[in-house]
């Protein structure tokens, strides 16, 4: 996993959606998901911490740009 788009993918093979329109709750949504799968054995411990950091990561990021502009 390396990016956003393969996380969607991946929670897309589970039946998971997620767009609300705003992209720190979509992140948000995203991250708990992940964990419910990696609690329900779902996915590798590997691909569980790598979509938390790019999760978190992102959300950072978003954070970061959004104080820049304001």
């Amino acid at each position: 996993m390396k990016t956003i788009y393969d996380i969607q993918q991946l929670l897309l093979k589970f039946g998971t959606l997620i767009y609300i329109g705003d992209r720190i709750a979509d992140l948000e949504l995203m991250e708990d998901e992940v964990k419910e799968l990696y609690k329900s054995q779902c996915m590798t411990q590997e691909d569980y911490q790598m979509a938390i950091l790019l999760l978190r990561s992102e959300m950072a990021a978003y954070k970061e740009g959004k104080k820049g502009e304001g």
